[in-house]
């Protein structure tokens, strides 16, 4: 569509690091020093960068950085890692970065302390989001909730089509586009690679967010034309990222994302206020 609205992240984002960093300084002049820990395994170039963008990030808010690297497949080094961050004064909230070669994920969230879970991961925390009440709610689909209401997409009401079921995206964007509160209250529907026939899923969705990290798998011919797509699944091939929705989407769509600086922005400032609100709940 000729008038098609590109929603970047950068906007979004910074209105949530301003609040970040306010609430920062106020706990400081408590005598409260707010951390963010990361638990980094093995050497994956992508992963390497994430973690240095948070704790840039980070800095520019006030908020300390800690940080733990531990060898591929080494699950005790990993379980050590997660221990000393749940008995750190230091670290307010830390995130383990998935994917964590060789080592068991679920294990090492498991044995986090989820007072301290700043990606709002941990089995509690989603357990909590199912239920609709007060918790760190996943950084990502946080990031997306934020980003359509930044840009004025109506979602309450409204069909949202998620393409993906992953425990980091999908699955807990769907519990969240449900919950009875505003930028949410919508119909959604889940699908996956596993469905046929995508097409005749998602040209019903009033909002369209591909969560399956499968490049191009959201085509034009896929979208109803005037409707919004997000693109939250991403993949590195070598140094070019590719993402869930191919570009030419933007001919029918009515607002998209950019393949470029559009959910990753958010997605860091969101783990940030996440950070920071379990500083204040230790506080009270």
């Amino acid at each position: 569509m000729d008038d098609v609205i590109y929603m970047p992240g950068a906007p979004v984002a910074e209105a949530v690091l301003d609040d970040v960093a306010l609430r920062v300084a106020h706990l400081r002049e408590r005598g409260i020093t707010v951390g963010l820990g990361t638990i980094l395994v093995g050497d994956d170039g992508a992963s390497a960068s994430y973690v240095a963008k948070k704790h840039l990030t980070s800095e520019q808010v006030g908020i300390t950085s800690h940080h733990i690297d531990v060898a591929a497949g080494d699950q005790a080094g990993l379980m050590e890692a997660v221990r000393r961050f749940n008995e750190d004064p230091d670290v307010t909230g830390y995130l383990i970065q998935n994917p964590t070669p060789g080592c068991d994920f679920n294990a090492a969230m498991e044995a986090m302390d989820p007072a301290k879970d700043a990606d709002g991961l941990h089995p509690h925390s989603l357990g909590l989001l199912a239920m609709g009440a007060k918790g760190p709610r996943p950084a990502t689909p946080s990031g997306i909730q934020a980003m359509l209401q930044h840009y004025e997409v109506p979602v309450e009401g409204r069909h949202v089509v998620i393409v993906g079921r992953g425990p980091t995206l999908g699955r807990p964007l769907s519990l969240l586009m449900a919950l009875k509160e505003p930028g949410a209250n919508a119909a959604v529907t889940t699908v996956h690679t596993g469905v046929q026939n995508l097409a005749d899923y998602t040209r019903q969705g009033d909002i369209v967010i591909g969560a399956a990290g499968v490049p191009g798998i959201i085509q034009p011919n896929m979208i109803r034309p005037g409707a919004a797509v997000v693109s939250g699944g991403i993949v590195f091939q070598g140094k070019k990222l590719l993402a869930d929705v191919d570009e030419s989407v933007a001919e029918v769509a009515g607002w998209i994302t950019p393949r470029l600086g559009g959910v990753g922005p958010t997605t860091v400032a969101l783990l940030l206020r996440n950070t920071v609100e379990a500083a204040e709940r230790n506080v009270g």
